[in-house]
């Protein structure tokens, strides 16, 4: 029984609850029978909640010359006791460290949606060797081992699955809020539940490196004290501190009260200011991972409440990515549109490019199952694919694959498909038993939600820019759909650096947001960098300030409305906390209150500034 509440006393949250409560109680009995009893119970508050304070403000001060809010509290509590007014001191310690846990409960609150994650790898994994089935430590899977994940079962690493059907929740990293299908080759990733079916896979990103681990390394960065408006704040705390000393030296060389000049040092602190900026910050950081939005510092939010221009890259962030069919031409009079595509698939099947995957998974999109097997099948890199489907020999390629075959490509054929890639297609020929058949065009498309999303922006007076490596031709269809009028395609890495450069130097704040390893540069040179996805390119997530975890574009508008919402409560907290400090100071020169009715009026705004700023955890957009 001892041990357990030894145990918990090692908690400081606990401990320090109960340390107000203690010290509490102590300055009710020192107000209604202290008098009475043979020792003030007033000493038990000034030793449990005042000396922790005066300890932290001298080590503050030696150490690192940190002259605080702490060293007001410390000399007004001293000289409190020095007067004789212990009931004071004690009064000012206890609302003080409520003050302060107060704080600490907003900004764990605020952090309380991404801090989740740490608790959700597990601690053993199922690997398979040499078809044994073993137990192993989660910390000691390898990449390239076969692990087997049961039903109900949290997956430990990322990877490909090997074996077996499923449906995995993936509404931890994703936010998706149905299980998603997966059967072999599709990927799955640490943190995420399975839901029906076991299957094995392969580990390939473990450790520091899974997506899980990614997340906690972003909650870990997530620091509200390297926003600029919070050093400000700082920078006026110290000279708050200058002024309370000299007021209170004023007061007491004017009055000869020593009394007043005790409560000018209590209500002279400037806590309230102090905790206008990092409370906002960490509440605003707690709302946006409600969305799926990662904030890695409070800077970020600063930023992005500045922001001019909203640089978009096009692959990826504003499409999905991925290549779609888009159109099947036949010329052949023997074969129908959908016998091209049936005779293209069956030839791609077992492609591993992303064009041939394309053309298969709209077969089976179309017809609920896969293409028939080709009877013998060659993957030719460069060129395309040559197979036997049943009676029929097919290729499937660019141009230069029929020039080597001796497959002429009739001009009206060849005009149609140029029709398509002027509107930024990519052309997949077909040939069947050597004649030419037709064409397969793929387009990567555009998210439904980007076109609303770019339209709010702009309302918003930040003007959208389209800034891709893709072609003209493909990035001027996207950028129209979108309704986007200021293009930059065929931009290098280096080219989308150079334009990034180009604004800052014009003097323009540009936010970029992208998803790819050639996105990375430019995230981290952007006056705020946005990445597309926590379980994206490693390499663009680690160079963005912000992450959108869904990979959903809907939630730009609210991040940016949150900024902007987040800096508009720091100057309500900041013009509080300095009218309530003023009129403190004037009450306490004229001697109107004491240093107990101070510290009362001096914590009020503290606890004001706090609620305000925890308002921002439940705050919606409003749409426009």
């Amino acid at each position: 029984m001892f041990e357990s509440v030894l145990l918990k006393l090692r908690d400081e949250e606990i401990r320090t609850v109960l340390f107000i409560l203690i010290s509490g109680t102590a300055v009710l009995i020192s107000f209604l029978w202290g008098k009475d009893l043979p020792a003030d119970p007033a000493w038990i508050a000034i030793i449990l909640c005042g000396v922790p304070i005066i300890i932290e403000a001298v080590i503050g001060l030696v150490t690192r010359f940190d002259i605080r809010a702490d060293v007001l509290v410390s000399i007004a509590l001293v000289a409190s006791v020095l007067i004789g007014e212990t009931f004071a001191a004690a009064e000012i310690a206890v609302i003080m460290q409520i003050g302060s846990y107060l704080e600490e409960r907003t900004v764990a609150k605020a952090r309380a949606g991404i801090e989740k994650l740490i608790n959700l790898t597990p601690p053993v994994a199922r690997i398979v060797q040499n078809g044994e089935e073993k137990i192993i430590s989660a910390d000691t899977v390898q990449v390239g081992d076969v692990l087997r994940v049961l039903p109900g079962e949290t997956i430990v690493s990322d990877g490909v699955i090997l074996s077996g059907c499923t449906s995995i929740d993936q509404s931890v990293m994703t936010g998706e809020s149905l299980p998603v299908d997966k059967q072999p080759d599709d990927e799955v990733f640490s943190g995420t539940v399975n839901q029906f079916g076991s299957f094995d896979m392969r580990a390939t990103k473990v450790g520091k490196d899974s997506s899980l681990a990614r997340m906690i390394r972003l909650i870990e960065s997530a620091d509200a004290g390297k926003a600029q408006i919070v050093r400000t704040a700082d920078r006026w705390a110290t000279w708050i501190v200058a002024a309370a000393l000299t007021v209170a030296v004023l007061t007491y060389l004017v009055t000869g009260d020593i009394l007043r000049s005790v409560t000018v040092l209590v209500v002279f602190c400037p806590c309230a200011m102090v905790l206008a900026t990092p409370t906002a910050i960490m509440a605003g950081i707690g709302n946006a991972t409600k969305f799926g939005i990662l904030i890695r510092e409070g800077d970020a939010l600063e930023r992005l409440s500045m922001v001019q221009y909203m640089v978009f890259d096009k692959t990826g962030t504003l499409t999905y990515g991925k290549p779609e069919v888009t159109k099947v031409h036949s010329i052949s009079p023997d074969i129908s549109g959908d016998e091209l595509l049936s005779l293209a698939a069956s030839a791609e099947i077992r492609s591993e490019h992303p064009l041939g995957k394309s053309i298969v998974r709209r077969y089976t999109e179309q017809h609920g199952t896969a293409p028939p097997q080709p009877g013998t099948f060659v993957m030719l890199p460069g060129r395309g694919v040559a197979a036997e489907c049943g009676a029929v020999m097919v290729l499937v390629g660019n141009p230069e694959l029929f020039a080597e075959h001796d497959v002429f490509l009739p001009p009206e054929l060849v005009s149609a498909a140029e029709a398509c890639v002027r509107n930024g297609s990519t052309i997949m020929y077909v040939a069947a038993n050597s004649r030419p058949a037709g064409f397969i065009a793929l387009a990567d498309q555009m998210r439904e939600d980007a076109p609303s999303v770019v339209n709010a922006v702009r309302a918003m007076g930040v003007c959208p820019v389209l800034l891709t490596g893709d072609n003209q031709a493909a990035a001027a269809r996207i950028a129209a759909a979108a309704g986007i009028s200021d293009v930059h395609a065929e931009c290098l890495p280096s080219g989308k650096l150079e334009m990034i450069d180009r604004y800052q130097e014009d003097g323009i704040r540009a936010a970029m947001i992208g998803d790819g390893v050639n996105d990375a540069p430019a995230l981290k040179r952007a006056f705020a960098g946005v990445a597309m996805g926590g379980i994206g390119s490693d390499i663009a997530v680690d160079a963005a300030d912000v992450v959108l975890v869904r990979d959903d574009l809907r939630y730009i508008p609210h991040l940016f409305d949150l900024a902007k919402k987040v800096m508009q409560t720091i100057r309500i907290n900041l013009a509080l906390a300095l009218l309530l400090n003023f009129a403190a100071i004037v009450l306490a020169v004229t001697g109107i209150i004491g240093p107990i009715l101070g510290a009362l009026i001096h914590n009020v705004g503290s606890v004001l500034v706090i609620i305000n700023s925890a308002l921002l955890l439940g705050w919606e957009r409003t749409e426009r």
